[in-house]
């Protein structure tokens, strides 16, 4: 009789748990848009919602989203896909910029963490 050895798989995800247990998804660089006509997922774009765009997270995912620098977040919803400048992980509407502080600036350095 042969023993056959079986390798246990693990699929590497890009998210972690932080201290309050919550899914962080990851650190970077945010920006903000303001023009558009439909979304990827089809909506129609209203800068005056709490939304975003993502390049993988699904469609309706909520994420909060903080600005590293002073400390604000918001929750935004992700209905689109973006942002398609490199470097950047999340392009949030122009209401989430406002409320978030950047949109002076343009970009942030933020963090995501998943909510549902």
């Amino acid at each position: 009789m042969m023993k056959r050895r079986v390798a246990a798989v693990r699929r590497h995800t890009a998210s972690r748990k932080d201290a309050s247990g919550l899914k962080t998804a990851s650190r970077g660089t945010a920006s903000f848009y303001t023009e558009g006509t439909k979304t990827a997922s089809g909506e129609e774009f209203n800068t005056l919602e709490m939304t975003a765009a993502h390049p993988t997270l699904p469609f309706g995912t909520k994420l909060r989203v903080t600005n590293l620098a002073s400390g604000r977040s918001v929750t935004v919803r992700v209905n689109d896909r973006g942002p398609y400048v490199q470097g950047r992980i999340v392009d949030v509407s122009y209401s989430a910029a406002d409320a978030l502080g950047m949109v002076g600036k343009g970009v942030a350095k933020v963090k995501l963490d998943v909510v549902e």
